[in-house]
């Protein structure tokens, strides 16, 4: 993979992971019609999705590091409970913490429900989405039901769920299409910010959850690739180009949800969703005639 190659990815991943109409969909596309090697498997787009996550944290820095300090105080209060529940056992009269007393531990919990049929999913389904972005055919398909879940979300009224009343569930249901869109064509930002909306979330707080559920399912993915890449030859050359990639997906990610705040709240997605078809349409015309 060349330099230019790199570059151009990281492009495209920066702008169409946070816009919804799919970044490993418009990756798998490039790949295909340009005949790219990465020569490590999955490792460079996992390394991209790491450059978009640095996005993310730039914009929520606050939600992050107020989600982070949460979740270390859930943990720590899990470990005094259990202790306790040691020495009411033992007979001695004890008190309990309560563990999602505020709103972002609430926040904290709902975030790592979605995460768990997140990484079920993704785990499973791992090689086949590998397979998948080598196939003209899905990615175009793909597009195409992306389309249709953007046009139905932009008729959805708008809900008033925030961290504090939506339900375990939704959050589980919310996980469940997060995994479902590691398919090339399934935007992932588009189809968790619709779920979420049809789910009767405000759209504020649907592109915020859409986006910080996001961060598990990197890094998990990023340990994953790492793990794999420990056999693989990665000259210097080589990671240069990918750190290159991430750099620009970081920086061209952070204007692109800054645009998609603007897009949500003003029902724009019918214009991505026409987009989308068009692109999966024309994706599907090519894998017929080749």
């Amino acid at each position: 993979m060349s330099l230019i190659q790199s570059i151009l990815m990281g492009l495209i991943q920066g702008l169409t992971e946070f816009l919804p109409v799919s970044s490993s969909g418009h990756l798998a596309l490039f790949k295909i019609l340009f005949k790219v090697n990465t020569d490590t498997g999955m490792l460079f787009d996992v390394l991209l999705h790491v450059g978009t996550l640095v996005a993310i944290v730039a914009v929520y820095w606050r939600d992050v590091y107020k989600l982070i300090r949460e979740l270390i105080m859930i943990i720590i209060d899990l470990v005094y409970n259990f202790i306790a529940w040691i020495q009411e056992f033992r007979g001695n009269k004890v008190t309990f913490r309560r563990i999602v007393r505020t709103r972002y531990r609430r926040f904290v919990v709902l975030v790592v429900i979605a995460t768990i049929p997140t990484a079920i999913i993704g785990y499973i389904g791992r090689d086949f989405v590998a397979a998948a972005e080598t196939i003209l055919f899905i990615p175009g398909l793909c597009l195409i039901i992306t389309a249709i879940v953007l046009f139905l979300s932009d008729r959805i009224p708008g809900g008033k769920k925030g961290p504090g009343n939506v339900s375990y569930t939704n959050a589980f249901i919310v996980g469940i299409v997060q995994g479902i869109a590691t398919l090339p064509g399934i935007s992932r930002s588009g189809s968790t910010i619709a779920a979420s909306v049809f789910l009767g979330f405000r759209r504020e707080f649907a592109v915020k959850f859409s986006f910080i559920m996001s961060i598990p399912a990197i890094l998990g993915a990023l340990v994953l690739e790492l793990h794999d890449a420990t056999d693989m030859a990665v000259t210097g050359a080589m990671m240069r180009n990918y750190v290159i990639g991430m750099i620009i997906a970081a920086v061209v990610g952070y204007v692109a949800i800054k645009l998609m705040l603007a897009i949500v709240k003003q029902r724009k997605f019918t214009y991505f969703s026409i987009y989308c078809l068009i692109v999966g349409v024309i994706s599907l015309i090519g894998y017929a005639a080749s």
